[in-house]
């Protein structure tokens, strides 16, 4: 079925779940297509390219190597997909009775990635980081979180690999999500409120402001530091941002191709929650692939949070990764380092940058950005849950809010629209959220265009 041209069969199976057989061989890289290449990324000191040298501190080659690969697919390693098919492929599902509380000719259609042992989609890349991580004899892996679905599937991971597991969470997520800590200490991480006085970097933060509640830049900063001054013994790991992790999520996208040609249709529309980037390039970039090389006209959509809008009201610069600036230069949308999102309960979204093959693909026009406040997203995600039956992460929620808007627009045209969105983690350990939004006390947290000037006259000329 063509786009724009829903199917009409009363037949349809409503929920399509693929055979172990069809997991995917390869992962996607996106790198291979993009309409002009990446910008280069930057030593922080020298300003120079970084070399594969450069980055073996805190990466094992394995994944140095995936970082700059140009192929086009880069085989999944056996034992990685012995580990994936404990729960993919993920099932593709048709909300059918969202699209009637909507009174949409629209389908509506979300591959549902909560379904993993850690409850998102994050699984799909600490496996693959882990397994490389262990092929060099890695024993210890330093990384950050946010509302902690990396962490989570990171501790998970590094369990089955038998890895030591070292978690700096953003402290208002450490407070906020206490049970996410509690999943991570269950698979035997070591968990540290961010900023703390165990790094330099967090020392350096807290001297300026005792009160901070923390960022994932900041918590970056001190998990990079633990990882390049182990002398070798501690490697570091990213759960979005970087090519190799989204490269390494387009299982999710692979999969949805397959499931939407069995459901006989192809979406007009795919749209997922953007912090880091990974869990709509995840599904987006096997879409893109088809706009790019055979003439698809698909529209990606990704949604921000309006108190932490890189895409929307950022910078398109070279600026560091975290908020120290122990990290790479890389181009990318950016709010800059210094910039310390207000305290929203979408914690895996409060990032000032936004990954590098995104941000171009934004520039380029390919992807358009939208932003919205917590409440609304809220609304939406208390909608989807009580129509489908689902309680989407935070996160996720932004992804609904821009679904329904597009559902309601094509009912107003009378459009008969195919959208597709990455329904990327379930919110069960984000109650106190829909708690405080259920109870009137969710505050739409303002953004503040003098702080983002301050901000972005930190980042670096380059």
């Amino acid at each position: 079925m063509s786009n724009g041209h829903p199917s009409t069969n009363s037949n349809e199976d409503f929920r399509i779940v693929l055979p172990q057989s069809r997991l995917p061989t390869h992962w996607y890289n996106i790198l291979a297509d993009l309409p002009t290449p990446l910008p280069p990324v930057l030593h922080p000191a020298t300003r120079q390219p970084i070399t594969p040298a450069d980055l073996a501190p805190l990466f094992p080659m394995g994944l140095i190597e995936q970082e700059v690969s140009s192929e086009r697919y880069i085989p999944i390693p056996e034992a990685v997909r012995d580990i994936y098919r404990l729960w993919r492929p993920t099932p593709l599902i048709r909300a059918v009775r969202l699209e009637k509380a909507l009174d949409t000719p629209a389908h509506i259609y979300y591959k549902y990635e909560g379904s993993s042992p850690s409850g998102s989609h994050k699984l799909n890349t600490s496996v693959a980081q882990a397994y490389y991580n262990k092929l060099e004899g890695v024993q210890r892996i330093s990384t950050e979180t946010g509302a902690g679905q990396w962490g989570s599937a990171l501790a998970i991971a590094g369990d089955f690999f038998k890895i030591a597991i070292e978690i700096f969470m953003v402290k208002i997520s450490y407070e906020q999500k206490p049970y996410r800590r509690s999943v991570m200490q269950t698979y035997g991480a070591n968990v540290t409120p961010s900023p703390s006085d165990r790094t330099n970097a967090g020392r350096t933060i807290l001297a300026r402001n005792p009160n901070s509640t923390g960022s994932l830049g900041i918590a970056i900063s001190e998990a990079v530091e633990v990882a390049a001054t182990s002398g070798g013994t501690t490697k570091y790991s990213l759960g979005s941002v970087l090519n190799h992790v989204l490269l390494h999520q387009t299982v999710v996208g692979q999969e949805a191709l397959e499931g939407m040609a069995e459901a006989g249709e192809y979406p007009d529309v795919v749209i997922g929650c953007v912090g880091g980037g990974s869990n709509f390039a995840g599904l987006a970039y096997p879409f893109l692939y088809k706009n790019l090389t055979e003439g698809k006209q698909t529209r990606f959509i990704a949604v921000e949070p309006s108190s932490c809008p890189s895409l929307t009201k950022g910078l398109y610069a070279y600026d560091f990764g975290d908020t120290v600036g122990l990290t790479p230069l890389i181009k990318m949308y950016t709010l800059g380092h210094d910039f310390e999102p207000a305290a929203i309960h979408a914690g895996g979204l409060r990032y000032h940058g936004m990954a590098p093959t995104i941000s171009a693909l934004v520039r380029s026009g390919h992807i358009e950005p939208r932003a919205y406040t917590q409440n609304a997203c809220f609304e939406a995600g208390v909608m989807f849950a009580r129509q489908e039956g689902i309680i989407p992460a935070p996160e996720t929620t932004h992804a609904i809010r821009a679904v329904i808007d597009e559902a309601l627009a094509a009912r107003e045209t009378g459009e008969k629209k195919v959208i597709l969105f990455n329904l990327s983690g379930h919110g069960h350990f984000d109650m106190a959220a829909y708690d405080a939004y259920l109870a009137g006390r969710l505050v739409d947290n303002g953004f503040s265009d003098a702080d983002l000037v301050k901000s972005l006259a930190t980042v670096p000329q380059v």
